[in-house]
């Protein structure tokens, strides 16, 4: 007896069945892994979404209240499982798990907890997708993104920390609140470590082109005095203030892993600043991963953009570096 379905439909393709070609897995279905998968199935730039994480009640049941939106998706397949066998064949694997930043905790303090954790997720990744590109967001997302580049075997091009995208990204609000613009508009980059030590690039701050330095050669010092200084601060502490007020961050932290996912997916050739192996670069000469802008596409971080910097800035950078190497070189991998 045919079934309905079988009444229904008849099967006209002889081919083997193509499978996805831009699938995302999301390892870590917290806070910021929830609203990175939302903001990915909203930017329409995946075919299958993947979730993975230990919490089997928790990763269920955050999967189904996904499906249950896919009428008002165009992400045709949502899957879930704790076994990584789910994520086989994704072109991008973003890792948000590990343990949270407790109010008042510095990123790199979190370091050597999620180092364990790593070693049990990123082989397991690398098995069942030998061709992604790997994102981390963990924090500390620097140290991570070099954690995960050691354990994976991957060549550095398709392993990236989600880095300052996100500091870069709070820098523009706050500098197109304080000139009554939006963001897109407002050019400035913070590169570096995303978290205390990271770097933001005065000399580049501009509107139209228009460097703010040259109408105002005193901008981000402490002579200056409309205080510009206290927009990099916010930055770095913003993630405090919002953790402190609502217990996390998610929001943000997810449209940035879905704009650099976008970058990645659709080859865009966009500049983000990410994080990246800077040995070599701006007198940096450890094996560290700092934040400074680099070309995403397909092939994942293509090539980095040599950014002038002024002296001073330069040698921030390497201090953000000697502080990231002072911790990596007491971890046990």
């Amino acid at each position: 007896m045919a079934s309905t379905k079988e009444k229904l439909i008849a099967h006209v393709s002889t081919e083997q069945a193509v499978g996805s070609k831009s699938k995302v897995t999301v390892v870590g279905v917290g806070m910021v892994g929830m609203a990175s998968a939302v903001s990915i199935l909203l930017k329409d730039i995946a075919d299958e979404l993947a979730l993975v994480d230990v919490m089997e009640d928790k990763l269920k049941g955050e999967a189904m209240d996904l499906q249950h939106g896919s009428l008002f998706l165009k992400t045709h397949k949502i899957v879930a499982d704790k076994d990584y066998s789910v994520t086989a064949n994704s072109r991008v694997v973003v890792v948000t798990a590990g343990a949270r930043q407790q109010e008042g905790e510095s990123r790199l303090n979190l370091v050597q907890r999620n180092v364990n954790i790593f070693k049990f997720i990123i082989p397991n990744i690398v098995k069942y997708s030998p061709n992604c590109i790997i994102l981390v967001v963990s924090n500390p997302v620097d140290i991570l993104t070099y954690v995960a580049w050691k354990l994976s075997g991957l060549p550095r091009n398709r392993v990236i920390g989600s880095g300052t995208n996100l500091d870069s990204a709070r820098f523009r609000f706050l500098m197109g609140e304080k000139l009554g613009l939006h963001p897109s508009s407002c050019h400035g980059w913070v590169i570096g470590e995303h978290g205390d030590s990271s770097v933001p690039v005065w000399s580049g701050v501009n509107v139209a082109g228009v460097s703010l330095q040259g109408l105002n050669p005193d901008i981000g010092t402490d002579k200056d005095k409309e205080d510009w200084k206290s927009v990099h601060k916010m930055v770095v502490d913003s993630a405090y203030e919002v953790i402190k007020l609502k217990g996390y961050t998610s929001w943000a932290i997810g449209m940035s892993v879905a704009d650099l996912c976008e970058s990645i997916l659709k080859n865009l050739h966009k500049c983000h600043p990410v994080s990246t192996l800077v040995k070599g670069m701006h007198g940096v000469n450890e094996e560290v991963f700092l934040s400074i802008p680099c070309i995403l596409g397909s092939s994942g971080l293509t090539d980095v953009v040599h950014m002038t910097l002024k002296p001073e800035e330069e040698k921030q950078l390497v201090k953000s570096a000697e502080t990231l190497w002072g911790v990596q070189k007491e971890l046990t991998l």
